[in-house]
Formats: C-alpha cells, sequence, structure tokens
C-alpha cells in the first residue's frame, strides 16, 4: 500500500506507519485551522459588540455636542441674549439652566432680579428676571477678582498710585495713600471684604499694565465663560451707562471664581488684617471689615441654612444688591442673587426669603 501523499515511506517506517504519521500530521494541522478560525470569529464578535456598545450606548449620548448652542431652546440654553456666538451645548454642562422666570410664585420679593441655584443638583430653584442686564454695583468685583486670580501673582509688591483717587468722592475705600506699598493679595482681600474701590484700581492697574486693558480683560473673560448679558467699563462697579451684568452672568462668574481656594477664603472673611508700608517707609497696619450685614451681626440667614460668604453692592444706580454662597444643613452648597432691591433694609429680609427655598 502506497502512502497517503504518494511519496515513499522514509527508513525505519513501514509504509502503513509512515502512513498513519502523516494522517496525524493532517489531523493536526486540521485542529489549528479550526482553532485560527475560532480565534478570528471571536475576536470579529468582539469587535462588532464593541462597536454596537459605542454606537448605541456612547455615541447616543454624544450628539448634543454637534448641536448649536440656541438660547431659544429651553433645555440647552442659558438663556441669554447672545446674537453673535455660536457656542456648543457642551458649554452648558455642570451649569445650572434657565429659560425663564423660575418658581416665581413663591416668593414676593420687590428687588428687580433674584435668584437661587442649586449647584450641587445643577437646578435652578428660583429665578426672576435673571437674564436683564442691570448695574451691579460692587458685585462688579467678583470679576476683577477672577481676572486677578487667573492673570496676577498675588505675592507681587503693588506701589500706589495717583490711579488710585480716580474713584467717585464718598465711596468705599481702603484708605490706601500714594506711595503706599502692599502685595497683590492684600489689596485683594481689602477690595472684596471692605469693598474697596481704591484697592480695585490699583489692582485693575498692576495687573492689566493700565486699568483699561483690565477692563478688556474683564469683558474678554466674561465672553469666554458666556456672560454675554454683562459689559464692563471699570473694575469696581462704580455707576456708568455701559457697566452692567446680569443675575445669570453673576452666578457664572461667581461659579468660575469658586474654583480658587483663594477666592472661597476672601468671601468667608469677616475681616482681614494688613501689614504694609507707607510712602514714607513707616510701618502701617489696617483691620478691614466686611460689608456683609451676615458677617456684621446685622441680619440672620434663616435656621439650617448656613451663609458662607459673598460680595455686596450698592449704588443709586443698582439699589442694594448681594451675591451669597450658602450651605444647607448637610453641606450642600446653593447661590443666590439679588440686584437692586430698593435698600439695604428690604435687601437683607428678601435674600431670607430666597434662602428659605433652601431645602432644609
Amino acid at each position: 500500500m502506497k502512502c497517503t501523499n504518494n511519496l515513499e515511506h522514509p527508513p525505519g517506517y513501514t509504509q502503513r506507519e509512515w502512513a498513519r504519521v502523516l494522517q496525524r500530521e493532517a489531523e493536526e494541522k486540521r485542529k489549528q485551522r479550526s482553532l485560527l478560525l475560532a480565534l478570528l470569529g471571536l475576536l470579529a464578535a468582539t469587535v462588532l459588540l464593541a462597536f454596537l456598545v459605542y454606537y448605541f450606548v456612547l455615541r447616543s449620548h454624544d450628539y448634543e455636542l454637534e448641536v448649536s448652542y440656541d438660547r431659544t431652546d429651553t433645555v440647552l440654553s442659558a438663556g441669554t441674549s447672545l446674537s453673535y456666538g455660536n457656542l456648543a451645548d457642551s458649554y452648558a454642562s455642570g451649569l445650572c439652566i434657565a429659560s425663564g422666570d423660575t418658581n416665581i410664585g413663591a416668593l414676593s420679593l420687590s428687588a428687580y432680579s433674584a435668584a437661587l441655584f442649586n449647584l450641587n443638583e445643577e437646578q435652578t430653584v428660583y429665578a426672576k428676571d435673571i437674564f436683564t442686564s442691570r448695574s451691579p454695583a460692587s458685585i462688579t468685583k467678583i470679576m476683577t477678582a477672577l481676572v486677578t486670580l487667573r492673570y496676577g501673582n498675588l505675592d507681587d509688591l503693588v506701589t500706589v498710585t495717583e490711579t488710585a483717587k480716580d474713584i467717585e468722592y464718598g465711596s468705599s475705600v481702603c484708605d490706601i495713600k500714594v506711595g503706599d506699598v502692599l502685595s497683590l493679595r492684600q489689596l485683594l482681600y481689602g477690595m472684596m471684604v471692605a469693598s474697596g474701590n481704591d484697592a480695585a484700581m490699583m489692582i485693575a492697574e498692576h495687573v492689566g499694565g493700565s486699568v483699561s486693558n483690565f477692563v478688556a480683560m474683564m469683558n474678554s473673560e466674561a465672553a469666554k465663560i458666556g456672560a454675554t448679558n454683562s459689559h464692563f467699563t471699570n473694575p469696581h462697579g462704580l455707576t456708568d451707562s455701559d457697566h452692567y451684568m446680569s443675575a445669570y452672568d453673576i452666578y457664572l462668574i461667581f461659579q468660575e471664581a469658586m474654583s480658587y481656594d483663594v477666592f472661597l477664603d476672601i468671601i468667608s472673611r469677616k475681616n482681614y488684617y494688613a501689614e504694609y508700608t507707607r510712602g514714607d517707609g513707616t510701618a502701617a497696619a489696617v483691620t478691614w471689615e466686611s460689608t456683609n450685614h451676615y458677617f456684621t451681626n446685622d441680619a440672620e440667614p434663616p435656621e439650617d441654612v448656613i451663609v458662607y460668604g459673598g460680595k455686596t453692592g450698592t449704588t443709586d444706580d443698582a439699589g442694594a444688591c448681594l451675591s451669597l454662597l450658602a450651605k444647607d444643613r448637610y453641606g450642600n452648597p446653593y447661590l443666590a442673587v439679588i440686584l437692586h432691591s430698593d435698600s439695604k433694609d428690604t435687601l437683607y429680609p428678601e435674600m431670607n426669603q430666597l434662602l428659605s427655598l433652601i431645602e432644609k
């Protein structure tokens, strides 16, 4: 009998033995081919499964990123009067979205604009006319602080110039004098805690190179974070017809500033002690007190609500304004904004109405 491959058997094998060897080799090759085909099939199935998961699970959640930002969309819009931008809806990621007045019947407020945002849940708890641009007074300084933290070096030493005096007579000041030398950090705390307009001017001149350039930086930053109902002409908030913010923009700017630990420390201060050098070389020391009535014991928040801190603002044109970070008994954060309450006497009771909406 001949071998199965028609070859003669090698020495030491009978024809039958050699045929068996060749048959075993053929069977082994068939097993290897079957295993290889099985592995290729498994790989193809895995690739197909991965594609199906991506297409039907992951990609189905990504479609929104391809949709242009639309201020008329009640789901995706931040409700601004943006007319020139084309922001993707990823802009709204992580933000409390509102399309208009929200829960307006829950309170009776005389303030022109008011809002309460649940930051953890990304929910607008209350909103009254939050997209209308208004004079913000010293709430402006939140934006000044944000630009300073983003572009300034807080350890820089700043020599006070005549620029510090270029403010409205009788407005709030830190009472720094020409020639005084303070750190940028001290000026920032003085501006936010004592609402010093003179400190704001020196911050702007130092960080921006000039006040006008710093103001341009403020407007640029506002545009970047979507605060499109705001425009700045100065770093302190004194009245100017072309200087305005909306309540929703204040929320956007405040939340952005909260990413800096220094900002959170500043707004929580009831006072701030600073030692610096006078122009004549002598030492000076001052304690700047907070303008926030919750910190001066002139106002008490509702039960189980903790006022962490914020920024006040008052001018004849802006009325009494206040933006606050508050927390419930479990430490969950809320941001509250009031623009143009009639006076400080009405501001804090109305703010307490807002804070009363925080879940107990």
